[in-house]
């Protein structure tokens, strides 16, 4: 199970990365209907970081602390 949940991060993290990189390119060009798509995905994409951050905080020291969306 912990493996799948390490696959599922990485790809969670993956994805993170190239949106960043997309947003990158795109920001000094964007119309406003691409930049409200892109600030969607971007929210998307940082709750996803947050909730890898979160599982990793709690397997490594037992923890319950958690980050406020």
């Amino acid at each position: 199970m912990s493996r799948r949940a390490d696959i599922a991060e990485e790809v969670q993290l993956d994805m993170g990365g190239q949106l960043l990189a997309h947003a990158d390119d795109m920001l000094p060009t964007a119309t406003e209907t691409q930049l409200r798509f892109l600030a969607e995905r971007l929210t998307e994409a940082l709750r996803d970081i947050l909730r890898v951050a979160e599982s990793r905080g709690r397997r490594a020291d037992g923890s319950s602390d958690r980050f406020s969306p």
